[in-house]
């Protein structure tokens, strides 16, 4: 059952259709979501709706995301239908989401209360369509749960994606400061410009038709993070919640075919046999969870060239010790540009689609997909 703080009112709009002007799709907010109106409704747990990301299923009736890039995915029958989300509001930051339907151009909007009610309404024809919610922003704005959907009825999906992907890192795999399409650079709140959906992650992941999970946190390292931060990757990696070190993951319910690894732009520069060290030790955790997965090592694509030359020295040294050991499904990739034209040096969305390109190419000739 639903939690009773679901309370009964009016769905009131909120200024959400001036997001959507590019869009075909509309969506109007309201809080304090009710699950009545027209249509039937299904609890987040049914077996219809698609769920991306490390998710804590522990809360009945709610299923809670703290990662960028989590996402749902219903196809429902009929032109619109109901999503009723739960937000954190940790801090009193409220979580940004993108909404795609169909093949309409994706459109961002940020939560309004502890609990909001999506009324999405599709405007291309057909008898039905298929709606992706994600989550933009990151761990530290807290938690989006999905309380579940109304609609007239929720259809089987399209069949999963045959590969998945696993995308470790900071700030930049979170999609952080690279949107200033409605907030320009210094403006509004840290978390503002973050768009995980246009990432380099899920745009490499999609041009490949590969399920994905960006398992990052903006400022983290994997010996040193920055701005206080008392976590380091390597810490954090086994939890749903990795900003709070809570919730312990359960990795038998997500094997990746591939994992990249863009960790060392917080860490800056180190002794290079501490920072060897402690990546292959990060590397040996990475295949006890995932015996089968291709680990791939990447530069910072935000890295000057004094941090680059590092990083490429480093990585090929820990890639050559790793396979001398016998594992011979590690690699390497170095970014080719260095992309900094987002806010406070970070990719810009034009540059997170060059650095989908590159690596989308390096792990097609590496896979075979």
């Amino acid at each position: 059952m639903i939690q009773a703080q679901w309370t009964s009112i009016q769905l009131l709009a909120i200024g959400f259709m001036a997001l959507s002007v590019a869009a075909p799709a509309s969506a109007h907010a309201g809080s304090g979501a009710a699950h009545s109106g027209s249509g039937n409704f299904y609890p987040a747990a049914d077996a219809h709706i698609r769920y991306g990301g490390r998710a804590d299923q522990s809360i009945p009736g709610e299923i809670r995301f703290w990662g960028a890039g989590a996402y749902m995915q219903i196809h429902f029958e009929g032109s619109s239908c109901l999503i009723y989300l739960k937000d954190q509001q940790f801090g009193g930051r409220h979580n940004w989401i993108q909404i795609a339907v169909d093949g309409e151009t994706p459109y961002r909007l940020q939560t309004r209360s502890g609990s909001d009610t999506l009324n999405i309404e599709a405007r291309l024809k057909g008898s039905s369509h298929v709606l992706v919610i994600c989550k933009n922003t990151e761990t530290q704005v807290g938690y989006l749960g999905f309380a579940g959907v109304r609609c007239k009825k929720l259809l089987d999906l399209p069949v999963a994606p045959a590969h998945k992907i696993e995308f470790i890192g900071n700030s930049i795999t979170c999609g952080a400061l690279s949107d200033m399409s409605l907030h320009p650079c210094g403006q509004g709140d840290y978390y503002d410009q973050s768009n995980a959906y246009y990432s380099y992650g899920s745009l490499t992941a999609k041009s490949l038709n590969a399920d994905y999970i960006l398992t990052s946190v903006s400022g983290i390292g994997l010996m040193h993070s920055c701005c206080s931060m008392k976590i380091n990757m390597p810490q954090v990696f086994d939890k749903i919640n990795l900003a709070g070190d809570s919730i312990t993951w359960d990795f038998n319910k997500y094997q990746p075919d591939v994992v990249t690894i863009c960790l060392g732009q917080n860490d800056g520069l180190q002794d290079s046999a501490t920072f060897c060290g402690a990546y292959i030790s990060f590397l040996y955790t990475l295949r006890g969870h995932y015996p089968k997965a291709d680990l791939i090592c990447l530069t910072s694509p935000m890295a000057d060239a004094k941090l680059t030359a590092f990083m490429q020295k480093c990585l090929t040294a820990i890639s050559d010790a790793v396979q001398k050991e016998g594992d011979h499904k590690v690699y390497t990739y170095f970014y080719q540009k260095w992309y900094h034209h987002g806010c406070a040096g970070h990719p810009d969305l034009q540059e997170h689609k060059a650095i989908a390109t590159e690596l989308t190419a390096f792990i097609q000739k590496t896979e075979g997909w």
